[in-house]
């Protein structure tokens, strides 16, 4: 079956190139939309990834090229119109979890380098500098981490969180009963904002989490929150947790996600004029720890990703129940 995938990296092509037997996979660097439609010339399958944009004209235009088939390579899916594809046939599959340990083990890390500095530490002593001046962090143990999403990942916070002797709180339309027996308590989102010094985001982005993080949330939270987004970037309202940063209500800010990410994260902008002025304005924050959507990115991961992405349209191509499907 010949796939175009989309939005790729040297990674992507070696990883799906080390797992392909079967299929004639096609590596474009360009994303996916409405400009770059001409690059699907005779596949029957497109393979696409976080910042592809799938809307309701890509996917007409996806349907009259004769695609059957979007693969993503990830577990959301907020970026694809299922209503559009529905009315053109196009089956969609994805990667529901290809390593939440992955994700969630970068949260954490986000969470140690805010708090013990040492990114910040790390360049000091570069430059020849010991001093321990401004570097002070404080105990994880003990301290209470409001855990917004328990699906695989956030479950998988939740018991890394609770293994370091944190309190841990959770939000979720679904809680967890194997989570509540070793310790977590389900609580409602004004009791996750009011008492937790660290708020961690592990949902999925949809209409009614977009921006769950905003002006009125910010305000029922502790003074000197840390605050923790590896999901993804529309869960937070920027403008608003740049207001919280600069009147001292959020303390600590580590993201690896962003609203606008699709025009800066994956690409290498280093020699270029970056006119987003709200990711400059949070990067000017000693507060806060921004990354480029990398949480996935360990091999585990990324050979999950393949595998899975492969079969998906294997099962496809042969007729088989679609497991990992999504529908509208």
């Amino acid at each position: 079956m010949q796939i175009s995938i989309f939005s790729t990296k040297p990674y992507d092509q070696e990883y799906f190139s080390r797992y392909n037997t079967e299929h004639d996979l096609q590596f474009f660097q360009a994303n996916l939309k409405q400009g770059t439609l001409n690059l699907v010339s005779g596949a029957e399958g497109v393979c696409v990834f976080v910042n592809d944009q799938l809307d309701k004209l890509v996917i007409k235009g996806l349907a009259k090229k004769g695609v059957k088939l979007i693969a993503l390579r990830c577990a959301g899916f907020n970026n694809v119109d299922l209503e559009a594809c529905k009315a053109h046939d196009i089956k969609v599959v994805r990667v529901p979890a290809y390593s939440p340990y992955a994700v969630a083990e970068h949260a954490l890390a986000l969470i140690m380098g805010l708090n013990r500095k040492t990114h910040k530490a790390y360049n000091r002593v570069r430059e020849g500098n010991f001093s321990l001046e401004r570097l002070t962090g404080f105990d994880l143990f003990g301290k209470t981490v409001g855990v917004i999403g328990t699906g695989k990942i956030g479950a998988v916070f939740c018991r890394i969180m609770l293994g370091l002797g944190c309190k841990v709180l959770a939000y979720d339309i679904h809680p967890n009963e194997k989570l509540q027996r070793a310790g977590v308590i389900y609580k409602e989102l004004p009791a996750i904002f009011s008492e937790s010094d660290i708020i961690s985001l592990h949902c999925p982005l949809n209409e009614h989490t977009h921006h769950i993080i905003n002006d009125a949330a910010i305000i029922q939270m502790k003074k000197g929150v840390m605050l923790i987004n590896s999901s993804r970037g529309g869960l937070v309202d920027t403008k608003a947790v740049i207001h919280g940063l600069k009147h001292r209500k959020i303390g600590y800010l580590g993201i690896d996600v962003y609203e606008q990410e699709e025009q800066l994260f994956f690409e290498d902008l280093s020699e270029t004029i970056i006119d987003d002025d709200q990711i400059a304005r949070l990067m000017s924050f000693p507060n806060v720890l921004v990354t480029a959507h990398q949480a996935f990115f360990t091999e585990e991961a990324l050979t999950q990703i393949a595998q899975t992405t492969l079969a998906n349209i294997s099962a496809f191509e042969s007729g088989e129940a679609l497991e990992n499907e999504v529908k509208a």
